[in-house]
């Protein structure tokens, strides 16, 4: 299916416990380009998301944004210094049996003695945050593969009509071309008849030169080529792959046979036909411009 390079996606998803968010906008673009906007502490998924995009996406200038609201992870640790705590045990039996005193120590008095209890942030699982982005992801890139696939069958679309076009007017070049030659043919033996009249020519001679000029001006070589790309045209709309680059190529082939055949007609309806045309192979051009 013909895809275009223009698209949109965005899901949002609560996913181990984090509120995530993936926006993606694709533009036209030769090759892939990707940029991503996210918080700092999790720039370490740019690369991943580079990779899996680039795998569901051939072709375009690809923007994503993901926010992460880690809603139900506390993200905190407490570690408890078991050696210092030990410590102020040993110290409290000591006073308890050298001084007679009362150990009272309890889990909440030990816990306010400095550096027994510490908090510290819990490292990131990188692997558990990038299958649930992967996942959100996933949700995006679906959406904004639809936006480019609705907006690449009218592609399609247009591109076969204009190409109906074009195949109608190879159709009259064909049609017309043979008769202009007789008719160019009959101009050209009338006036070296005439000539033949008053001049001693070598008549064999003359028709030669008149028939090699009269397959100068024929085009049946160049329409059969026109023909082969135009189905060529056809059939690479109808594969799945990424085929605008291809696409690019081939118009390119159709522009310079069309050129050819305007080239070597002299005839004032073929050239019209020609103009015509070469306007309706540019509004190709300007539609494969948008296709992956």
């Amino acid at each position: 299916m013909v895809r275009s390079m223009t698209g949109y996606g965005r899901y949002q998803e609560t996913v181990s416990g984090m509120d995530i968010t993936v926006e993606i906008k694709s533009v036209n673009h030769r090759y892939f380009e990707f940029s991503a906007r996210m918080s700092r502490a999790y720039s370490f998924l740019e690369e991943k998301l580079k990779t899996y995009l680039q795998s569901r996406i051939a072709r375009g200038k690809v923007d994503v944004n993901i926010w992460i609201d880690a809603v139900d992870r506390a993200g905190v640790a407490v570690a408890v210094n078991h050696p210092l705590a030990k410590a102020y045990l040993t110290a409290g039996s000591e006073l308890e049996a050298v001084y007679g005193l009362k150990n009272d120590l309890t889990v909440r008095s030990l816990a306010q003695f400095p550096d027994v209890m510490a908090v510290r942030k819990v490292a990131p699982d990188e692997q558990e945050i990038w299958n649930a982005v992967a996942a959100v992801t996933e949700g995006a890139v679906k959406r904004l593969v639809e936006m480019r696939e609705r907006e690449g069958a009218n592609l399609r679309a247009d591109i076969l009509t204009r190409r109906e076009l074009i195949l109608a007017g190879v159709t009259f070049v064909e049609e017309r071309s043979p008769q202009t030659v007789a008719e160019h043919m009959e101009k050209v033996t009338t006036r070296m008849r005439e000539l033949l009249d008053t001049v001693t020519v070598d008549e064999s001679r003359l028709l030669t030169e008149a028939a090699v000029f009269a397959d100068r001006l024929a085009v049946a070589e160049e329409t059969v080529r026109l023909r082969s790309h135009m189905d060529q045209l056809a059939s690479l709309l109808n594969t799945g792959e990424a085929v605008g680059r291809k696409l690019d190529f081939l118009l390119q082939e159709i522009n310079r046979e069309i050129n050819t055949i305007g080239s070597k007609s002299q005839d004032v309806s073929i050239a019209r036909v020609v103009v015509d045309i070469k306007a309706e192979i540019e509004k190709i051009r300007e539609q494969i411009q948008n296709i992956e």
